[in-house]
C-alpha cells in the first residue's frame, strides 16, 4: 500500500514550486527510501554493468539515451548521462551537462578518483544548478527517475547515480475550457499536465497555507496524483477521508481521472455522482476557499473535487460573475430538472390512463393527432427518445464542423418524416423535443446522464402505473438521495439536513457581501468569509445624509 510522501519536503512540494535542493555549505540532496534491505538491487561500482542493466530492463529502446563523456585529462573518469527522448526539456539537460562538465574541469577531479566512491563529495564540490536533485542508490529508484523525465548520472567506480529532475516535452497549451464556457469570467482551462494545473491554483490563490501531497498510483502507469486543499479550512476528518481511499486504490494504471473517481464514491452502484469535477481553474480554487479538497491527475485536464452535494451540480461558475439575480437562473434549472425528468412520463401517464385531467379542447386535438398512430404512447416515447440519443452520440462522435449539422438536420428531418409517415404524433416531438433543451440547462454533464438512465425509468412507471407509479417513484428517489453521502456529508445538504446559513448560496444566490461564512456542511476549520457588515447601499446612504448635515 501506498501511502502519500509528507515527511520529505523534496517529496511533497508542488511541482510548480520546484527548485534546486541546496544547503547552506553545499547542496547535498536528500536520499528517497532505496535502502537496499528493502529488496531492490542496489547499483554497481562498474558504469557499464550499471548501463546494461538500464539497457535491459528498458528492451534496448530506441528513445532510450546514453551519452558517455570522460572526464579530466585523458578523459581518466568515465561517466554517463542517461535520459529517455521526449520526456525532458532538452535545455535543462544541456544545461546540466556544461556545469557538470565545467565544474568537474575546474576541480581538477581526475586528481583524485578515490572521491568518485562518494556522490556527497560531488554535490560538495560540484554543484549542479538544474532542476530537482536525488541521489539514488538502487536501479529500481534509476528507473522509475528516467520515467519521469529525470536526467540520470552515473560515475564509473560510484555506486550511486545523481538523478536531476530535467522534465519537459511537448504539452498542450492553455486554452479556454470546452465543457464549462462561460460569457463573463476567466477564459483559461487545465491541460494535461499536473504540474501546470497546480500552478494555475496557485495563481488564482496565493497563499502558503495551499498545500499540495504527491503520490504515484498505478503498478504500471505510475500516475501522479496530488491532492489540493488549504490547510487551515479544510476539515481533517474530510482530508484523512480522501487520503485513506487514495491509499486503497490498487490498480494497474489510471488513464483519466474517472478511474480514480469511481475508487472514490461513497455509494459505487448509485446513477448519481458525489463527486464532482472540473476543467476550470477558478472553479477549483473556489472549492478550496470553502474547505473542499481537490485531487488533480497527470494527463487529463479534469480535476475531481470532494465532497460533492447535489445542489452543485446545478451551480455554474458564471452565478458568481454576474450581479445576484437571487436565484432566478438557479431556479430555471431546477424547473428545467422536473421537466427533463418528468414530461416524457406524465405525458405518457395522462394520455394512457388519466385522460379526464386534459380539458377538453387539448384532449379532442390530441385524440385528432393520434388517430391512425399504430403505437402506444410508450413505444412513441420510447422511439423518438433512442432516435434523439443516437442523434447526441453522432453529433459527439463526428468531427464538430459536421457533428452539428448532423444533429440538427437529422433532428429536423427524422422529425418531420415520422410525423408524416405517422408514427409518431406531433404532441409527441414537442414533448420529447422540450425535454432535449430542458437537459442541455445542466452545468454538469454528469448529472445530465443520470437524468437521461432515470428518465425511462420513469416512463415505465408512467405507462405501466400512470401517476400513482410516477408518484412512487419520486418517493423511493428522494430516499436513495437522502440516503446518499459524500464524504461523510450527506449528499441533499444544505437542504436535508436543512442549513439556515447555507441557504444564501443554494438554489437562491445572495450578494456576496451577504455571505459572511463558509458553507457549514463542509465542517470548515475556519468559516468566516467576510467580515459580517451593514448593507453597502446603507452605509452611502448614512455618509450621504451625514454630509447634508
Amino acid at each position: 500500500m501506498q501511502h502519500f510522501s509528507r515527511s520529505n519536503p523534496s517529496m511533497n512540494r508542488s511541482p510548480a514550486s520546484q527548485q534546486t535542493n541546496q544547503q547552506e555549505g553545499g547542496n547535498k540532496a536528500p536520499g528517497r527510501d532505496n535502502n537496499p534491505s528493502n529488496g531492490g538491487k542496489p547499483l554497481d561500482s562498474a558504469l557499464q554493468n550499471n548501463l546494461e542493466a538500464i539497457r535491459c530492463q528498458f528492451g534496448n529502446s530506441s528513445d532510450l539515451i546514453v551519452r558517455k563523456i570522460g572526464v579530466g585529462p585523458s578523459a581518466a573518469v568515465q561517466c554517463a548521462f542517461v535520459y529517455i527522448g521526449g520526456l525532458i526539456d532538452s535545455q535543462s539537460v544541456f544545461r546540466f551537462m556544461d556545469s557538470f562538465l565545467a565544474d568537474a574541469e575546474k576541480n581538477e577531479l581526475a586528481d583524485s578518483h578515490q572521491v568518485m566512491a562518494n556522490m556527497d563529495w560531488i554535490l560538495r564540490h560540484l554543484p549542479v544548478t538544474v532542476g530537482d536533485i536525488h541521489v539514488e542508490i538502487q536501479l529500481q529508484t534509476v528507473y522509475s527517475s528516467l520515467l519521469t523525465g529525470h536526467t540520470v548520472l552515473l560515475i564509473d567506480g560510484c555506486r550511486q547515480a545523481l538523478s536531476v529532475n530535467t522534465s519537459g516535452g511537448e504539452y498542450r497549451s492553455v486554452s479556454e475550457p470546452t465543457s464549462q464556457t462561460v460569457v463573463r469570467g476567466p477564459q483559461e482551462g487545465f491541460t494535461e499536465s499536473v504540474h501546470t494545473n497546480i500552478a494555475m491554483i496557485r495563481r488564482k490563490i496565493k497563499s502558503s497555507n495551499v498545500r499540495v501531497e504527491s503520490k504515484q498510483i498505478g503498478h504500471v502507469t505510475q500516475t501522479d496524483v496530488c491532492i489540493m486543499y488549504i490547510h487551515g479550512i479544510v476539515n481533517e476528518d474530510i482530508l484523512r477521508r480522501v487520503r485513506d481511499r487514495l491509499a486503497q486504490i490498487d490498480i494497474d494504471g489510471i488513464l483519466e481521472s474517472n478511474y480514480i473517481e469511481e475508487f472514490l464514491q461513497d455509494s459505487k452502484y448509485s446513477v448519481f455522482p458525489t463527486v464532482n469535477n472540473s476543467e476550470r481553474p477558478d472553479v477549483i480554487a473556489s472549492a478550496l476557499l470553502e474547505g473542499r479538497v481537490a485531487i488533480l491527475i497527470d494527463g487529463t485536464p479534469f480535476v475531481l473535487v470532494v465532497p460533492a452535494v447535489f445542489t452543485q451540480f446545478l451551480q455554474a461558475a458564471e452565478d458568481y460573475y454576474h450581479r445576484s439575480d437571487y436565484g432566478l437562473i438557479r431556479i430555471l434549472r431546477y424547473m428545467a430538472l422536473v421537466i427533463s425528468l418528468l414530461a416524457p412520463s406524465l405525458y405518457i401517464a395522462i394520455t394512457t390512463f388519466h385522460q379526464e385531467m386534459i380539458p377538453t379542447t387539448l384532449l379532442i386535438s390530441l385524440a385528432g393527432q393520434r388517430e391512425g398512430i399504430p403505437f402506444p404512447a410508450l413505444i412513441e416515447a420510447l422511439m423518438m427518445e433512442v432516435t434523439f440519443e443516437l442523434l447526441r452520440e453522432a453529433g459527439i462522435r463526428m468531427p464538430r464542423a459536421v457533428g452539428t449539422s448532423i444533429s440538427i438536420v437529422g433532428a429536423l428531418v427524422l422529425g418531420t418524416a415520422a410525423v408524416d409517415a405517422g408514427l409518431v404524433s406531433p404532441a409527441m416531438v414537442i414533448i420529447v423535443s422540450i425535454t432535449a433543451i430542458s437537459g442541455f440547462i445542466f452545468p454538469s454533464f454528469e448529472l445530465g446522464i443520470s437524468v437521461r438512465v432515470l428518465r425511462f425509468v420513469f416512463m415505465g412507471l408512467g405507462a405501466s402505473f400512470g401517476i400513482f407509479g410516477i408518484i412512487v417513484g419520486l418517493v423511493v428517489l428522494v430516499l436513495h438521495l437522502s440516503h446518499l453521502s459524500s464524504f461523510g456529508i450527506p449528499y441533499l445538504s444544505p437542504m436535508a439536513p436543512f442549513r439556515l446559513s447555507d441557504q444564501k448560496d443554494a438554489i437562491v444566490r445572495v450578494p456576496w457581501w451577504q455571505m459572511y461564512t463558509r458553507p457549514d456542511a463542509y465542517h470548515p476549520m475556519n468559516q468566516q468569509r467576510v467580515p459580517k457588515e451593514h448593507d453597502p447601499n446603507e452605509k452611502q446612504h448614512d455618509q450621504g445624509e451625514q454630509t447634508q448635515r
